[in-house]
């Protein structure tokens, strides 16, 4: 490893560790029935929510543990820094990362991808690349990347249409965004996030259905796969 590289990864790190810990009580809030606005209180004791950590009122905990989010966002934005380094592109995957790392425990509590925040990703992801493309002035790799945004988005559009899929739309715009950042670092990137989240969820679903947690016919969140196995293909690829 480069030594100029390690402070980027410590940086990203310490940035990662601190979305991990906002995570739980964001994801508390946004992880409602489609249609219901976001909570404002507590469900055990009605006080008002605080920015993270415990309810200030009844101290339940809201939403997913941090000692379970923290190292999950640290990982992420530490194995992106260490694949891409102090690059221009670094503060796009890591936006996708930090809002990512949110919808997977929301897709995990409610089944859903809030369109808001895959928005938030798309924001986040797609404009630091096209600054990057205006300045270098190259437009080949924002090219592919969008190719690679359309490929992934239709091929997840078809799959949701087949019926019993148990795919979402919110899993579909996700994969446009992913697609695009994954266009952009080269076609095998793309090809392993097309891939790696089959992978991934395929082991899990059928943990499922032999411990009897799930039936032939629940409906899984491929969310958290979709974003597990961008992840390692940036990774791999970059």
């Amino acid at each position: 490893m480069l030594p100029h590289v390690r402070p980027t990864i410590a940086t990203c790190a310490v940035l990662g560790a601190v979305v991990g810990w906002l995570t739980p009580v964001t994801a508390y809030r946004l992880s409602v029935e489609y249609g219901s606005p976001p909570r404002s209180t507590c469900g055990d004791c009605a006080g008002p929510l605080p920015i993270a950590g415990r309810c200030p009122g009844c101290r339940a905990v809201l939403g997913p543990t941090a000692w379970l989010t923290v190292p999950v966002g640290a990982l992420a934005f530490a194995l992106i820094a260490s694949a891409l380094g102090p690059a221009p592109e670094l503060p796009a995957y890591l936006g996708v990362a930090g809002v990512g790392v949110l919808l997977a425990f929301i897709d995990l509590a409610c089944l859903r991808l809030p369109d808001p925040l895959v928005g938030a990703a798309t924001i986040l992801g797609v404009a630091p690349l096209l600054l990057v493309a205006a300045l270098d002035g190259t437009a080949g790799p924002l090219g592919r990347a969008a190719l690679a945004a359309l490929l992934m988005a239709g091929i997840y559009l078809v799959l949701a249409l087949v019926p019993g899929a148990g795919l979402g739309l919110g899993d579909v715009k996700l994969s446009g965004v992913l697609g695009f950042t994954l266009g952009w670092l080269g076609w095998p990137a793309v090809l392993l996030g097309l891939v790696l989240p089959h992978l991934l969820n395929g082991p899990i679903a059928l943990v499922l259905l032999l411990s009897g947690r799930a039936g032939r016919r629940t409906d899984l969140p491929l969310g958290p796969a979709l974003l597990a196995g961008w992840l390692l293909a940036v990774v791999v690829t970059a």
